[in-house]
């Protein structure tokens, strides 16, 4: 097993598996959903919305200081993905921090560094306990969850079959 937030050729690299959003799972590769469908928002933390009137529309973030994600394997700074009424709108944000690691930018949203855009989940507690505040919901839209893929090509052991099935979310 290999943690990692790149994307990989798990052909090339001999993995059994992968794990990715189901988005970017590639077709001709044999994908299981092992999670729900998600959803991103920007939060930040109340003092920060104090202190910066929230946005009214996604092209309002490029005011803000916003904590960046840096793309493993691209390098590339990710561009925040919104839709409403089948509208969508990517927003390249700009801001004093770019860490590669979600884990942090939650960190630093919570400490008020400024507006971090994360999944849902990833936030619920904070959300509940009052220290992270959610904007733009109306801009958030479900997509396709982490999903289990491997190569539809290849025999697979009886345990491995085992796996696939543990994992499959059932909603």
């Amino acid at each position: 097993m290999s943690v990692t937030a790149g994307l990989i050729d798990i052909v090339a690299e001999r993995y059994d598996a992968g794990v990715r959003i189901g988005d970017v799972v590639a077709k001709d590769m044999i994908a299981v959903p092992i999670a729900a469908d998600m959803r991103m928002v920007p939060v930040a933390s109340p003092d920060y919305w104090k202190r910066h009137p929230k946005p009214k529309t996604p092209r309002e973030l490029t005011g803000h200081n916003c904590i960046n994600l840096r793309l493993p394997t691209q390098g590339g700074i990710y561009a925040w993905e919104f839709e409403k009424n089948g509208r969508e709108l990517r927003v390249r944000t700009e801001g004093q921090l770019v860490l590669n690691s979600i884990m942090q930018i939650r960190q630093a949203a919570v400490a008020g560094f400024g507006v971090a855009f994360l999944s849902e989940e990833l936030v619920a507690k904070e959300v509940e306990e009052g220290t992270l505040v959610p904007a733009l919901t109306d801009w958030s839209t479900p997509f396709s969850g982490y999903h289990l893929y491997y190569p539809s090509r290849r025999q697979h052991t009886q345990a491995f079959k085992i796996l696939v099935d543990a994992l499959r979310y059932r909603s």
